[in-house]
Formats: C-alpha cells, structure tokens, sequence
C-alpha cells in the first residue's frame, strides 16, 4: 500500500500541501486531477523521493518497483525495441550475465529466472506496445536519433510501461500522442495489472482508464471511488453540502455575537453572554466553497459571413517533395459553420492538410478555391517557440495594435485572459497553460472566418478544455480541430474525417465506433506478431518494394535476428554442457530438472528468433525484388 501520512510540502515559500493524507491499496488506477499548479507533480516528486517533505511521512512497500516517464527523451544509435527492452533491468542484467556465466549452478538460475519472467517473449511484447503508441514494424528497428523529440517521448512511454513497475506514475501521458496512441494508452491503463496513478486533464482517460480519483484542492486531497464523472457529482454534493452548512454556521455565529453585543453589559445576563464567548471560541470554522471560476475563452466575431464554400479543393496532391506527396487526389468542401475534427495517426498527413486550408502550403496538382477576403486563424503548440519569452502579453497585443489608446490595449489583453498585473507577466514566467490562452487569442486576435485549431488541449486543465469547448460552440464561423481529447471533439465536431493512406475521407460514425475501430486494428496486429507474422493490419504499414529507405529497416531486423540466433544458441550449448556433467541427474535432480526447464524456454526463443529471421528474409526479398 502508498501510504501518505500528514504530510506538507512546501516550495518556494508556497505551501502546496497542507497536513494531509491519502491510503492507496495496491492494484488501484487512480486519477489525479487539480487545476494547474496546485502541486500534483510536486507530488510526483515526493512519492519518488526526489523532494523531502516539510512533515509527515510517504511509505512505500519495499519490494515495489516505482516506474514514471523519464523527463529527457530517449537518444542514441540504438533501434527503438532495444531501448524499449532495456527499460526491463532485471532481464537486461540476466542477458548480460548469462554470456559470461560458466557456473552449472548458476547458469541453472539465470535460465530459470529467465523463464519465470518471461523473458523470450520480450521482444513480442516491446513491440506490442510501440505498435499500439504508433510505431510501425520498420520504424521499431531504426535508431532512436532519427526520430524527433515527440517521438522520442512516446518511446519513453512505451520504456516506462514495458518495465511494468509495481507503482506507475504518469505526469499527463497523452500530451505526446495523437487521439490513436491516447485510445491505445486508455486501454493499456484500464488493464494494468498493478498501482497506477495518472495525473491527466483528459475526462475519457479519467472515465476509461481508472477507478479512483485523488484530488488535491487548497492543499488537500481526497480520494474519491469511481470514475471522473462520479468524481464531479461527489464533489458538487459535497461542496453543496459544505456551503449550506458553512451558512447555517455563520447564521449561529451571528446570533450568538448578537447575544453577547446586548447582554454583555448586564450583570444578570453576564453569565449566559460569557457562555456564548466560549461557545463561539469552540465553534470550528467551516470552510464553504471557494468559487474557482475558470477565466472564460471567446473568439472575435468574423466582421463579415462569407457565402458557401468558404473552402472547396479538387483532386489535390500536397506535400513536401513533388515526387512522393504525402496526400493525394483530394476533394473537400468547407462551408460557413462546419466542425470538422480530423483523425488518423501522426505522420499520415494531418498536419500536412491543414497547412494547405490555412494557405501555408501550395499543392502540387489540383485547385484550391478560397472566398474572397477568406481569413483563417491557425493555432499550433510549436508556435510556443515563435513567442518574445521576454515579452509580455500586453506587448504582444501592443505590437498589433500599434495606434490604438492605451485603454482600449488593456482591454483586449484582458479579453483573452491576462488582465491586471497578469498583462505585464513575461511570457518565460508564464505556465504551458498560459502561454495555450495567449497564443489562442494573438491566433483569432482579428476575428478570422476560420479557426485550426492543431492540439490546442495540451497544458490546459480540464475546466479550461471546457472553456475552449464553449468558445468553439459560441463562434460563428468554421473550425477544424486536431486533437487527442475526445471531450473537445464529442462536444464540438459534428463531422469526423480520417487522414490515412495519403487520402483523406468522411467517417461514417461517431468517436466510438472509431475507438473499436482502432483498438481492433491494433489488436489484430499484435495478434499477428505473436504469431510471427508482422505484416500490419492496413496497407499503408505494409513494405513499399521500391523504395530504398524501407529496405534498410528490414535489412538491421535480419541483422538482430541472427544475432538473436547466435546468442541463443550460445546458451543452449552452455545448458548441455551442464546437463552432460556425470551424475547430474542422480547428485542434484533440482538442479537438472531447472536446465531442462531452461532449455525447454530457451529452445522456444530459438524457434521465434528463426521465424522473425525467416519473415524479414522474405519481407526483403520482396522489397529488393
């Protein structure tokens, strides 16, 4: 059991938590939800032991193996399964030792605990789960160094949950993944074996994936049974309860203060009103609910509607390089007041798509038509990078409305959050969620016809995600969202369209069918790995012949697959030269029947190390022809 006794923990002068405690038994999914800045990774860091506390006390069972995202991606010449594989330390450590050991003995209880953890089939399970955070069969054989950052991280995830640790911490895992991965991971945590705690703004991972919720408030945290939606109605019961009996109190408070006002003079009454000074000394305060209101998002109003189709595209190729463009042959309409949420996985063109509607990026063939005095707003995380960090947002504002009054300055500053003192804040100081608001509101800062939005959830709370999803609903004109949080797309988009296979197309159906959709897809392909079959469960993941640079994944998959090969092999003849000894069988029997066990495993991993050489020999013959 997480045992979190009376604790305080301060930083900085701030105290983010107050004398306080929470039980977690083991096996428990737990949410941990609080608005921005309250202290949940501060948490994080205590429960790791990274951060003393002020008092109390954190105690973990001994044995438990506490796992969490490392805070630096990944790096380096290795394949991605490697790294992932690495992340198991026991299993790294027993590979090692198993080379050099020369011991019977001991090469007996390497093998055996080899098999008790299951080790051989790591690699199957490794790339189970880089399949299902995105990672094709030949992008898990190239090096770490050739992805970026973003990637980098979901290889980091995928370490972390690999390596199963008794406790898994996960500080907003989704941040890094698109809506594919974040429906994988939702599933992946509603099934883990073991004590997992997540902190998460997502309220369909919080609905999915977990069964408890611990929420830190004013310093405090309370462990709530059920889902995020239960936790909402417990709460508002709660704090319901809390207010009318916060007003009862002040109403005896104010009766009993009267008492004493008018008898306190009388020597008659001085009795009775110094018993009500005591009962007034004694009567704990109640703390009533705080109103926490989240500071609302709106977009400007367009000056003018523009009449339908604001957009239309006709058999449009588009990418980066004319001879393989990443989308090809498009038509779409776009009129006045469309929803549109796009999805399909990272790399298949999403980005790609809305950089042609927002007129960033010519096509290669086909017609683009706009309406005349078309403006588009285009909102994207990276743009974080194109911000003054030492620039405030009042000086942002100022640099677009460079004649306009000062009043009138302040005004539209505080009109997308940042009013007061919070205008002249610079932007380093400001927290991720911050910096999302002030990028919105500089992205629709003149009332565009059409606002892309491309993950604009990331860093902001859930009751600020509520917040955007309002503004979305309120604006007239046409948005299209790209985002990993079904709640912004459920409460926003009224048409789903799917960017996959270089094409993009209507879905017919709802973000359920979807989920199934993709949950069975991904599924499928880890059933045909276990298999040894690795060919992918939709065209687009299967070999391209012709191209060279799909070669050379399948060429280092051969590679690791002889060298899995020889070192089995080395084991083995290790293992019979043990069980050869005289007498072996009639002096320790334990000991015997522990080396057959373990050439038994050993024997198995052979034979899928033969398949996976045999199936990437065939896979490159066929690319090579």
């Amino acid at each position: 059991m997480l045992s979190i006794t009376d604790i305080s923990i301060r930083i900085a002068g701030r105290l983010l938590i107050d004398d306080s405690s929470v039980q977690i038994v083991p096996g428990a999914r737990v949410g941990f939800v609080g608005r921005n800045g309250v202290g949940k990774s501060t948490l994080f860091h205590a429960i790791r032991g990274d951060l003393p506390t002020e008092s109390g006390s954190i105690t973990i069972p001994p044995r438990w193996r506490i796992g969490s995202l490392a805070q630096e991606a990944p790096d380096g010449p290795e394949s991605l399964v490697n790294v992932v594989l690495k992340a198991d330390l026991e299993r790294d450590a027993l590979l090692h030792e198993a080379e050099t050991a020369v011991d019977p003995h001991r090469i007996a209880e390497i093998q055996t605990r080899l098999v008790d953890i299951d080790a051989h089939s790591a690699p199957a399970r490794a790339a189970a789960i880089l399949s299902g955070l995105g990672f094709s069969t030949a992008d898990q054989a190239r090096p770490c160094s050739e992805f970026s950052g973003g990637w980098r991280m979901r290889v980091a995830l995928a370490a972390t949950l690999f390596s199963a640790p008794d406790l898994l911490l996960l500080d907003e895992p989704t941040n890094y993944l698109d809506l594919e991965g974040t429906l994988w991971l939702e599933d992946h945590l509603a099934n883990y074996p073991r004590t997992v705690i997540v902190i998460s703004h997502d309220r369909d991972l919080l609905d999915t994936s977990v069964d408890q919720i611990l929420h830190l408030d004013r310093g405090k945290l309370t462990l709530y049974k059920g889902t995020y939606s239960s936790f909402e109605e417990q709460r508002a019961t709660r704090e319901m309860l809390d207010a009318k009996h916060a007003k009862r109190q002040a109403d005896e408070r104010k009766r009993l203060q009267a008492f004493v006002d008018r008898f306190k003079a009388k020597a008659s009454k001085a009795r009775q009103a110094q018993s009500r000074v005591k009962m007034l000394e004694r009567m704990k305060p109640v703390t009533a609910l705080v109103t926490q209101d989240v500071r609302e998002i709106s977009f400007p109003v367009p000056e003018k509607m523009l009449s339908p189709p604001i957009i239309a595209v006709d058999d449009v190729s588009v990418g980066y390089d004319p001879k393989s463009p990443v989308l090809n042959r498009v038509t779409l309409r776009i009129d006045t007041d469309d929803r549109i949420a796009l999805l399909g996985s990272n790399g298949n063109g999403k980005s790609t798509l809305v950089k042609l509607l927002a007129g960033k990026l010519p096509p290669f063939s086909g017609h683009v038509t706009r309406a005349e005095k078309l403006s588009v707003g285009y909102f994207a995380q990276h743009q974080v990078d194109e911000l003054n960090l030492d620039g405030s947002p009042y000086d942002h504002v100022r640099k677009l409305m460079p004649d306009t009054p000062e009043s009138k300055v302040r005004a539209r500053v505080g009109a997308i959050g940042f009013s007061g003192k919070a205008g002249d804040t610079v932007v380093r100081s400001l927290s991720g969620g911050e910096k999302a608001r002030l990028l919105l509101g500089l992205a629709t800062f003149f009332g565009p016809n059409m606002i892309i939005l491309d993950e604009p959830t990331n860093h902001l709370d859930i009751d600020s995600r509520a917040a955007l999803a309002e503004a979305i609903n309120d604006f007239p004109g046409a948005v299209i969202m790209v985002s990993h949080d079904r709640y912004l797309i459920e409460a926003c988009a009224d048409q789903l369209w799917v960017v996959a296979d270089r094409a993009v197309t209507n879905f017919d159906g709802d973000l359920d069918d979807y989920r199934r959709m993709v949950l069975s897809a991904r599924g499928m392909r880890t059933a045909s790995r276990d298999r040894g079959n690795n060919e992918r469960g939709n065209g687009r993941d299967k070999p391209e012949r012709t191209r060279p640079e799909k070669r050379t994944p399948l060429k280092q998959r051969i590679a690791e697959a002889e060298a899995e090969i020889e070192r089995i092999n080395g084991i083995i003849a290790k293992i019979d030269t043990a069980l050869a000894l005289p007498d072996l069988f009639t002096r320790d029997p334990k000991q015997a029947a522990q080396l057959s066990k373990a050439r038994a495993g050993a024997e198995s991993a052979l034979k899928r190390a033969e398949e996976a050489w045999l199936e990437a020999s065939s896979q490159y013959d066929q690319a090579t022809g």
